[in-house]
């Protein structure tokens, strides 16, 4: 089917305005045009009870972490957030509107774990920085009214990839226990050769150039691309996991392996939920500010966080 409405009135936009992709600027030119797209595209931040501007002790040094808690009384169950951006570009910020919603909707403690960037920091650094953070907030989240023994994590893009990585680490580590996974087209595949990434070349659109791009920034030899931390699906084992929500989009080069990963999961039995949303492109999860089915695609991930941690609850959680 064709783009969505809502999104074909925001491309007309885009090429009208002569917009370029993110992979022809310089670095800092394309993390100052994500975030500003993103911002203007995500609406009104919604407030919420609290929010802490921390850091937590990162592998390497100090890293940033934003804690949002909303009103209600505790404990709280706790959700570990990671931006998306390819590894090259993101903040805090990237994800802030996206995050008081969730913890809005979800009635969760919601965490930001910053991490380091590519090419500056090459892989591993950021799926130890996420698993770090992960440490950090099963150890903290009751200073803020939380409740670590119900514990998620989600991300969208590379923050979903370095999302299945920490459920990886976690399961092999033996903890922190993560009881769901919500991944929101993912990188699962540095190898991926798929449909969707053959046919999804629009230079208007996130297209399998920018995956080329990202995964150029982020890797310091195509080698390390094998590495299970880069790429989940290669994982010799994925039993024991977290089950897991995946949200793919129909115009995404991140399609089919995102819904390969989800696939993979169900075959070694951890129960995986996927839906792809017809007519959108990659990216289109922070824009509910603008698209009906970015709204939609919040409030699916909300009720599958909500589910989870009433079960948690129901089998004698706190």
């Amino acid at each position: 089917m064709p783009l969505d409405p809502q999104l074909q009135t925001l491309y007309d936009r885009r090429a009208a305005e002569g917009g370029r992709p993110l992979y022809t600027m310089t670095i800092e030119e394309a993390r100052a045009a994500d975030l500003a797209a993103i911002q203007a595209a995500a609406g009104t931040p919604e407030p919420v009870d609290q929010v802490h501007d921390l850091t937590f002790p990162g592998p390497d040094g100090p890293l940033p972490v934003r804690v949002y808690r909303p009103a209600g009384e505790g404990p709280l169950p706790v959700l570990v957030y990671f931006f998306g951006g390819g590894w090259t570009l993101g903040s805090l910020d990237t994800s802030d509107a996206l995050c008081r919603t969730l913890a809005n909707s979800v009635g969760c403690l919601t965490v930001a774990v910053g991490y380091r960037l590519a090419p500056e920091h090459k892989f591993p650094a950021a799926p130890q920085d996420c698993f770090a953070g992960v440490r950090w907030v099963a150890e903290n989240a009751a200073r803020f009214g939380g409740d670590a023994s119900r514990l998620a994590v989600a991300g969208d893009s590379a923050g979903g990839n370095l999302a299945a990585a920490v459920t990886l680490m976690a399961r092999d580590a033996g903890g922190p226990d993560i009881l769901t996974q919500v991944l929101v087209y993912p990188n699962t595949d540095y190898l991926a050769d798929t449909p969707s990434r053959r046919e999804n070349t629009d230079p208007l659109l996130f297209n399998d150039k920018s995956v080329h791009w990202y995964w150029d920034n982020y890797l310091a030899d195509s080698e390390d691309g094998r590495h299970t931390l880069a790429s989940p699906l290669r994982a010799a084992d994925h039993s024991g996991l977290p089950p897991a929500l995946v949200i793919t989009a129909e115009y995404d080069p991140l399609r089919d392996e995102g819904e390969r990963y989800a696939q993979r999961l169900r075959k070694s039995g951890v129960p995986a939920e996927t839906t792809r949303y017809t007519g959108m492109a990659h990216g289109f999860f922070t824009m509910s500010g603008t698209l009906d089915a970015a709204r939609r695609a919040v409030a699916q991930a909300a009720g599958h966080l909500r589910t989870a941690f009433t079960d948690a609850t129901d089998e004698g959680r706190p």
